[in-house]
């Protein structure tokens, strides 16, 4: 797995050191869960600024096709792609300015909202209008833990919109149809969704608006490592407690953080 943290060197710590580290382990790092922000996992498009030199956000050695991290920048390439466990989902209706007009994050629309029942489709985009003018953007957030091929993992969100809908969907229904038999009863039962691992790459795709890269997700398996099963679970229910929440939109627009796709 290439990441823009795997490429730094790193100087080896000493035994003594390592076991101070370990004896201290989360001293002072503890904090206010209400504090905690969880970064978005995104992919890198043809005009994300994250592959602009000049850019403050740019990412170096990153390319299209890649997946980064919106807070730390890391990134893993698309071809060799990332492990992940998903936790916790949750359908979200953001609304934005249109860019042409300055763009802008305007806030979280309730999925009870009789708005939503009145949007009308724009021309030729596959973009929900508001009756204010407003774009409506709906996004499948998948609350997950990023593995590395250490075992150590991170949280992050991974926030699909437009047509990467498609996929969250296919997933969805892998999720759901999964059966395992009880080594005891025989009896078949599904497991529960953090129980999995799967692998995210990303694939080409093109149609005659222009070319962009999507999610590809392919099972690994049943996690066999217990301690990340319940670390798993803890960050389940710690989002379902409302305890973590994913970091703000970005403000500017719904493409600003490199998912420039084109409709």
């Amino acid at each position: 797995m290439a990441t823009a943290v795997a490429k730094k060197k790193e100087t080896a710590v000493s035994t003594d050191v390592m076991d101070d580290i370990l004896e201290f382990a989360g001293e002072g790092a503890a904090y206010d869960s209400s504090e905690m922000q969880i970064p978005f996992v995104r992919i890198l498009q043809a005009m994300s600024p994250q592959l602009k030199k000049r850019e403050a956000e740019y990412i170096e050695g990153s390319e299209q096709g890649d997946m980064f991290n919106t807070v730390t920048k890391q990134y893993w390439t698309g071809e060799e792609g990332v492990t992940v466990i998903p936790c916790f989902q949750t359908t979200k209706y953001l609304e934005f300015t249109p860019r042409e007009q300055g763009g802008g994050f305007r806030g979280e629309i309730a999925p009870t909202d009789p708005v939503l029942q009145k949007t009308e489709r724009q021309t030729g985009l596959a973009k929900e209008i508001l009756p204010n003018g407003n774009e409506l953007v709906k996004s499948d957030q998948h609350y997950c833990l990023v593995v590395d091929d250490e075992g150590s993992f991170q949280p992050v969100v991974i926030d699909m919109k437009s047509s990467q809908l498609k996929v969250s969907r296919r997933w969805k229904t892998q999720i759901a149809m999964q059966k395992i038999k009880h080594p005891k009863t025989g009896q078949l039962i599904t497991p529960p969704l953090f129980g999995n691992q799967w692998k995210f790459t990303t694939v080409e795709e093109s149609n005659d608006q222009g070319t962009w890269f999507n999610y590809a997700i392919e099972k690994i398996g049943l996690l066999e490592n217990r301690d990340l099963l319940l670390e798993a679970k803890s960050f389940r229910d710690s989002v379902a407690a409302g305890e973590v929440k994913a970091a703000p939109e970005v403000e500017d627009s719904p493409s600003k953080d490199g998912e420039e796709i084109p409709f």
